[in-house]
């Protein structure tokens, strides 16, 4: 077994929404006092939590509270962190801002349970994410001094989640909570996508899969050494994924968890949250990045459930970020090769998460607050929109066929395009040789390779003659056959570049932007849960099938002179699991045998529908 050991600090930077600010020569110890506390729960289990105070006494101040199970380090009354709370701007203005280890993990009690299932009327002592944050909050109230009884959460990615978390039967003094990247469901989020599993957070399984035995200062997990930087090549080579055993054994939970239950079935069914997201209380700003590789679903998924099931103020913010991208400060925002703008991480923390904390929990917090319903960034066109709706109401339907001749037309066809999918050479997801801990970059990678292999069908409009905006949520609606009894569709949206487009300073030197296919959004789709996710079937060969596959929102001005593309493939290489391609009961325990080349057919009524905003 090849087992490397990761520092603390090389894991967070690596897997977690680093927060770097620059600074202007703040010492948060000069303006704040550290205590750490074990708080008692309701069954009796001490989760430990370090609380940073301001050292000015003259007034009172909120609490702003993340709880994680990434660590609440630096541990130790003398050692602080160079930067607390969500931004700097709330920093430096004062708040008491605290962070908690969850339960089960680095220095508090108890056992963890990854995505542990909340539970509905919990009676005595029964404990879950929602009662933690409750008894949590109800201790701080009562014990930390000058604090006005008004509390916030926020969080980013798993901190999200439990952000999310602290929704559901809030405690009366939570008044206004920043989930951000937040998990939604772990069969949508993470680790599948569609019921397809995502074999590039292989290695993060170690992550949450080994029990501590008790409180503890260091990491207990060793992340697998993949040996090389190729891990398309890596994982080619394991073959099944029964052979990746060898590296996590029966000690690694959610290795086995994964295994076990391939389905979405009542284990995953019981660890969504967005099911429990009704009658929302406090005020809540949804904060998501649309090119986050992570956490799409999560963040969309609790802004539109908040808003069909409650009747509190919920905002939602998306802009041109990756995962955490928004948490940082750089001058220049880009995404792998694209650039964005100038500034954009700052003048969120400033202008809208700052303004959006303060009106709740310092000002009276009544009413609403200055603030947009959404606010999305429009990644073709380069600049914030504010809508009073998500998705825009104006919006209006536009459909594209997979006509004829690689051409996106107006009307279905009775065209066929066929191509041969080889799971023994499966397309890659990207065009590099590095080794990722989580991919990221691809989110906006250049589809050209894609483009030019046989087993990926391509089809594109005209070069636009005026700007077309796409806005909210994708459907492609395909219609398929296959030679085999299983497969796997995916779907990319593509903004193709014109011949005389500039390089940007983040384009890779090999590269360059003229021609470049940006990829813009992109989803695949396990055939076998074409009908339900909880109960797969086979393909019957040759048939012809229909298999539908959502796609995230986006807001994307497809600029005059550009192209819009269709590509759609069969395997998508190691973003996902290879699929046998014939059918068997568990992917997981599928042998080299039942890994078949078949012959895929797309036909011509197969569409993606999209919304056009006519601005």
């Amino acid at each position: 077994m090849k087992l490397f050991r990761f520092s603390v600090i090389l894991l967070f930077l690596s897997f977690l929404p680093v927060q770097i600010i620059a600074q202007e020569e703040y010492d948060v110890k000069e303006h704040y006092n550290k205590t750490e506390v074990d708080i008692p729960m309701r069954d009796g289990t001490k989760l430990h939590t370090t609380i940073y105070s301001p050292k000015d006494t003259s007034k009172e101040y909120p609490i702003l509270m993340q709880r994680t199970p990434y660590s609440s380090r630096p541990y130790g009354e003398d050692q602080f962190r160079s930067l607390i709370g969500p931004n700097e701007y709330l920093m430096k203005e004062g708040n008491i801002v605290v962070y908690q280890d969850v339960r089960g993990r680095w220095m508090s009690e108890g056992k963890y349970d990854n995505m542990r299932a909340i539970i509905p009327n919990k009676k005595g002592d029964e404990f879950d994410e929602s009662s933690d944050t409750y008894d949590t909050i109800e201790w701080l109230i009562n014990n930390v001094e000058n604090n006005n009884g008004r509390v916030g959460t926020w969080g980013i990615s798993y901190p999200g989640h439990y952000a999310v978390a602290s929704l559901v039967d809030a405690h009366p003094a939570l008044k206004a909570a920043s989930p951000q990247a937040g998990i939604g469901d772990f069969f949508f989020d993470d680790f599948h996508h569609n019921g397809a599993y995502l074999l590039s957070y292989w290695r993060a399984t170690a992550l949450f899969g080994y029990d501590k035995t008790g409180p503890t200062t260091e990491s207990w997990y060793d992340l697998p050494d993949l040996g090389t930087q190729d891990q398309y090549q890596f994982f080619l080579d394991v073959g099944p994924l029964s052979n990746l055993d060898e590296y996590y054994g029966e000690d690694n939970i959610f290795w086995q968890q994964l295994k076990e239950h391939p389905n979405y079935d009542e284990f995953w069914q019981s660890r969504g949250i967005i099911q429990h997201l009704e009658d929302i209380k406090p005020a809540v700003m949804v904060v998501g990045g649309l090119f986050d590789a992570e956490d799409l679903y999560g963040p969309f998924n609790t802004y539109k459930k908040i808003e069909e099931t409650s009747d509190n103020h919920n905002i939602m913010v998306f802009g041109p970020w990756s995962h955490g991208d928004w948490a940082r400060q750089t001058e220049r925002q880009a995404v792998g090769n694209v650039y964005f703008g100038d500034n954009i991480s700052e003048d969120y923390q400033r202008n809208v998460e700052t303004t959006f904390f303060n009106h709740f929990l310092k000002e009276d917090g009544d009413g609403d607050v200055d603030l947009a319903e959404a606010y999305v960034y429009d990644t073709g066109a380069r600049k914030w929109n504010s809508y009073e709706a998500w998705p825009p109401k104006e919006a209006e339907s536009k459909v594209f066929y997979l006509g004829d001749n690689q051409e996106l037309t107006n009307e279905a066809t009775n065209n066929e395009e066929s191509f041969v999918s080889d799971p023994a050479k499966p397309v890659s997801y990207n065009n590099e040789i590095k080794a990722v801990f989580t991919p990221r970059e691809y989110m906006t990678g250049d589809q050209r390779f894609a483009a030019r292999r046989p087993d990926v069908l391509v089809f594109e409009t005209e070069v636009l003659e005026e700007d077309m905006k796409l806005t909210g949520e994708i459907l492609a609606r395909l219609n398929v056959a296959t030679t085999g009894t299983a497969a796997d569709w995916a779907v990319k949206v593509i903004d193709v570049y014109p011949a005389d487009s500039e390089d940007y300073e983040e384009t890779m030197d090999h590269l360059d932007m003229d021609n470049y296919h940006m990829m813009v959004r992109s989803e695949v789709m396990r055939g076998r849960f074409r009908n339900s996710f909880e109960n797969p079937e086979p393909f019957e060969p040759n048939k012809k099938t229909p298999v539908n596959i959502t796609l995230q929102d986006i807001n994307h001005t497809f600029k005059k002179g550009h192209k819009l593309q269709i590509q759609v493939q069969s395997t998508w290489f190691p973003l996902i699991d290879r699929n046998p391609q014939s059918f068997v009961p568990n992917i997981f325990e599928a042998e080299e045998e039942d890994f078949q080349k078949q012959t895929h057919t797309i036909y011509g009524d197969s569409a993606v529908e999209f919304s056009i905003l006519k601005e």
